[in-house]
């Protein structure tokens, strides 16, 4: 079992940057896919971005392409999502997770990740 700890959300103004880390142990992270999404309040969990086992194949929502960038480094079992342009409609907390199968090119499905962080919360104010 791998777990997953999310780290640097916080409050930003509208136009705003941030910059979400995941760091992960217990599992051997280069062979999986990751992926982050985010729950609003009162919404569904929905799909922001992934980002495959083999550095270069990357998917991201309509609402955030263009604004978010989705990275990994295997050195430091580290993925990240950068978010720039800052929207009050970006508030949510947000969720790193792992494919439960290895060496996958990465999905936007969230029945295909079996290990969850606890979560980071990103206000971005009007």
């Amino acid at each position: 079992q791998v777990q997953l700890v999310e780290s640097g959300g916080g409050l930003v103004q509208d136009g705003g940057s941030l910059r979400l880390s995941c760091v992960a142990s217990g599992r051997i992270f280069s062979s999986h896919s990751m992926g982050w999404f985010r729950q609003a309040p009162g919404k569904e969990r929905e799909f922001v971005a992934a980002i495959g086992w083999s550095i270069g194949r990357t998917y991201y929502a309509d609402s955030v392409k263009g604004r978010f960038t989705i990275s990994r480094d295997n050195a430091k079992n580290t993925v990240y999502l950068q978010m720039n342009s800052l929207k009050p409609e970006d508030t949510a907390v947000y969720y790193c997770a792992q494919e439960v199968l290895g060496y996958r090119f990465g999905s936007r499905d969230a029945r295909d990740f079996g290990s969850w962080g606890q979560g980071t919360q990103v206000t971005v104010s009007s």
